[in-house]
């Protein structure tokens, strides 16, 4: 009865209506309001301005990246997002991880080479394949078999280098980083020898090619927007990119079939005592040929090429900077307690876990190498869901939202006045040992959940390399040509890198 009071009296009703209204009004508004509100990155150019600087990418965006620290470039394909601000890099990789991640965009171009490996995935997948792998980099069964491993491919690489420095050859010594890494992440992944560097195996030399062309074929998959339709007629690329998994797959399952089988004998305790990791998976009661294959194949695209990339800009760095070779050269004589080098083979043998933990400013000028030429230059992420970064700009649901870690090395916001300088003391402390920075302001590891699970084990691999190659030989470079990087998903030297050796010991 009152309610029918209330609509009759219409003094109350319009009151009501009113009151109603002005709500509605003020809701609207404010909505309005909130959504007029949302403040986007500044403009820094468009994805033609991208390829127009193609050569010269990563120069490019440093120079936006100084300009603006978070920017946004137009693209007919959706909004891209780049930040250098450590702030925003925390908040995508820790703080807010769940909104952030592969997403369908990178899935779908990194499937056919990386299946669901750890590198192409998010969710679920890759939780579980992070709790193993996490597992496993932590055993010291692995550490001992890898580092095993690395001295054995060290010494091979110092016995070429003393060839040539024998006979003054010029060497291209990126290509033999590319070969020792794969040899070494080979046979840590499958406990088979591959030999790259020596091309004494036929398979491995045709999976090793293989391997590199899939690789350039996938990262091909970025730029041209017509791949979809090419693989659809198998034309092209993605015609090779086809026959050349086919190869991997072929040669990866082979491999993975015999090993089960052998651990699978029971008189056969030799299998079963193998430290690499496709035995210490089938040992794990893990036999789907497939889950093997994607995980392996992430291993080793995640430590052949950022490791070689490093290692070849670390020797370009050192020769140009010959003060800083020195000073290294004579901190790893120092801590292996070398009075003559007698030859290679015995000096890789003094390269022992002990000795390397002393080698600090050799670690330093790794670490300061790869602050300036990141393996992985720009990393981009999807966004899950609209959201607001630390720094007060807005990001929608299907942006794309990167952080760079190439102009992030050359921010002078970042790392002082400085910035653009090769100073290894910059990570030592008053007693000459390595000091950590924030992995949010050196991000050539990724930070957060997703950081890189094979960091140290990067670290050793490179500073037995480093220390063996050092401690033997004298670096130059072999012209005064420009060096400069490839622009891809690695940070390669473009052309490669000439170098010439001299023995240390003046043989």
């Amino acid at each position: 009865m009152a309610s029918m009071d209330f609509l009759s009296n219409p003094c109350l009703f319009t009151a009501f209506s009113a009151i109603l209204t002005v709500i509605i009004v003020l809701v609207l508004s404010r909505k309005l309001n909130k959504r007029q509100r949302k403040k986007y990155p500044p403009i820094g150019g468009t994805i033609f301005n991208q390829l127009l600087n193609f050569n010269r990418l990563h120069h490019y965006m440093t120079e936006l990246a100084g300009k603006y620290r978070t920017y946004r470039l137009l693209s007919p394909f959706g909004k891209e997002i780049y930040t250098a601000d450590p702030a925003n890099v925390e908040y995508i990789l820790k703080t807010n991880f769940e909104n952030y991640g592969k997403g369908s965009y990178n899935y779908h171009k990194l499937k056919d080479f990386l299946g669901d490996g750890i590198f192409a995935v998010d969710g679920e997948k890759w939780r579980e394949q992070r709790k193993i792998s996490s597992y496993e980099f932590s055993t010291k069964n692995l550490r001992d078999f890898s580092t095993r491993i690395f001295r054995k491919n060290a010494a091979k690489l110092a016995n070429i280098v003393s060839e040539a420095a024998t006979s003054n050859q010029k060497l291209e010594i990126q290509d033999l980083f590319m070969k020792s890494t794969l040899d070494s992440i080979f046979q840590v992944a499958f406990g088979t020898e591959l030999d790259s560097m020596c091309e004494s195996n036929e398979e491995g030399k045709i999976f090793a090619d293989a391997f590199d062309t899939s690789s350039s074929s996938t990262l091909l998959r970025y730029v041209d927007v017509f791949w979809k339709i090419k693989k659809f007629l198998n034309i092209g690329s993605e015609a090779t990119l086809r026959d050349n998994t086919k190869i991997l797959n072929e040669f990866v399952f082979k491999l993975i079939n015999t090993r089960v089988q052998q651990i699978q004998i029971p008189q056969d305790n030799s299998a079963r005592k193998r430290g690499d990791i496709l035995s210490r998976f089938i040992q794990a009661n893990e036999f789907d040929p497939i889950y093997l294959r994607d995980i392996i194949l992430n291993f080793i695209i995640a430590g052949k090429d950022t490791t070689a990339a490093t290692l070849s800009w670390f020797v370009y760095m050192l020769c140009k900077y010959p003060a800083v070779q020195e000073k290294a050269a004579k901190e790893v004589q120092e801590a292996i307690k070398a009075k003559e080098i007698s030859s290679c083979a015995e000096f890789v043998s003094s390269v022992t876990d002990e000795a390397l933990e002393k080698m600090n400013y050799l670690h330093a000028a790794i670490t300061e190498t790869l602050r300036l030429y990141p393996a992985v230059p720009v990393d981009a992420k999807a966004c899950f869901s609209d959201d607001t970064l630390p720094d007060g700009y807005s990001v929608n649901k299907g942006d794309t939202v990167a952080y760079q870690p190439y102009a992030m090395g050359r921010m002078k916001f970042i790392w002082g006045e400085d910035a653009e300088e090769f100073k290894p003391e910059r990570w030592l402390d008053e007693n000459g040992n390595f000091r950590q920075e924030s992995p949010f302001k050196f991000t050539a590891f990724q930070a957060g959940p997703r950081i890189c699970l094979g960091r140290e084990f990067a670290y050793r691999q490179m500073k037995i390399f480093s220390a063996v190659l050092l401690g033997c030989f004298k670096f130059k470079m072999n012209e005064k040509k420009p060096v400069n990087y490839k622009t891809m998903i690695n940070l390669h030297i473009d052309g490669g890198l000439e170098v010439r050796a001299f023995h240390r010991n003046g043989k």
